[in-house]
Formats: C-alpha cells, sequence, structure tokens
C-alpha cells in the first residue's frame, strides 16, 4: 500500500499525463505538503485556447485517474462556463483555465512557497 504523500503525488503526476493528452499548454505540479495552510498536497494547473479545449483536458485528466485508480473527483467545477474548471481530488486539486483567467488569479504566484515542477508543452 501506497503511503498518503506518495499517492498524492502520483495521482498528480496522472493528471498531467491526463492533460499532456489532450495538449495542455504550461503545466505546473505545485508540491503544497510542506505549507502550513495549504487546502491540498498538489495543486496541478494549465491552460488551454478554447472552451473546447478546457472541457476535452478535464474529460482526459478524469478518465486518466479513474482508469489507473478508479477514484473519481470529490467536486468538479466550472464546466458552464470553462473558463476555469476545477476538479478536487482531495489531496490533488487540478486547475484547467482559458489563458485570460489563469493570467489573473496567478495560482503560481500565490502559492510560490510550494515546490513547482514545470513541464514541457508537448507538440
Amino acid at each position: 500500500m501506497l503511503k498518503k504523500a506518495e499517492s498524492g503525488n502520483i495521482l498528480a503526476e496522472i493528471a498531467v499525463k491526463g492533460m499532456q493528452e489532450k495538449k495542455a499548454k504550461s503545466i505546473v505540479k505545485i508540491d503544497l505538503r510542506k505549507l502550513n495552510l495549504s487546502v491540498a498536497d498538489f495543486f496541478v494547473i494549465c491552460h488551454a485556447e478554447s472552451d473546447k479545449q478546457i472541457d476535452a483536458i478535464a474529460d482526459s485528466v478524469e478518465d486518466e485517474i479513474r482508469n489507473a485508480t478508479g477514484e473519481k473527483p470529490f467536486s468538479r467545477e466550472g464546466f458552464q462556463l470553462s473558463e476555469w474548471i476545477i476538479l478536487d481530488y482531495g489531496d490533488v486539486v487540478v486547475h484547467i483555465f482559458n489563458r485570460e483567467k489563469r493570467g489573473y488569479y496567478d495560482l503560481e504566484d500565490l502559492w510560490s512557497d510550494g515546490i513547482q515542477t514545470h513541464y514541457e508543452d508537448e507538440n
């Protein structure tokens, strides 16, 4: 059985894979475990160029996680407007933005005390 810390990191990496499958842009994983006030162990953040791509990325992340672990998100928000979709898996929260909303909320700066891992964009 995996330790909680390991399982959160694995879940975050599966979310990254789901994002990469649909060509998400500027994927960042933020490890928040050492912060005392964090709301999750990991944030996984990306953006997309269109509403349809945002929806496709969200579907891909859910499919990858469900196929690998059997888990479903505790909460799914933002599908009405597809500007910022949040998939909450408890220890891992996935954020899929349009470019404008990502720049406005700038979660990477807000949570800059966390350890950030940046992933190359898939061509």
